[in-house]
């Protein structure tokens, strides 16, 4: 059984499991993209990929921290998209510095 989380209903660690192998590799392709289509980015299909996976994981602990739950596939691909924009900005910024 799972242990609840910040609001005591057990979602929190369900967040990218929720859609498997599978569903985490087109969730972060999607994820990417948007996020690339968002910030004016030119990435690849592999950068791409690689920002929404690694965003969704952001995006679910800094998520987890705040109170928020990124569930299933819609939530996974909005929480996925928010993380891999944040991470493009703060790439950017440290690259200018």
């Amino acid at each position: 059984m799972a242990a609840p989380d910040a609001v005591g209903n057990g979602k929190a660690e369900r967040s990218m499991a929720g859609v498997g192998f599978i569903g985490t590799i087109i969730v972060g392709l999607i994820a990417g993209w948007l996020a690339s289509r968002i910030t004016g980015s030119r990435n690849g299909l592999l950068t791409n990929l690689v920002l929404g996976v690694v965003g969704a994981i952001f995006f679910g602990w800094l998520g987890g921290h705040l109170g928020l739950v990124a569930v299933g596939w819609v939530g996974n691909i909005i929480g996925g998209t928010v993380g891999a924009v944040i991470l493009i900005v703060l790439y950017r910024a440290l690259k200018r510095s």
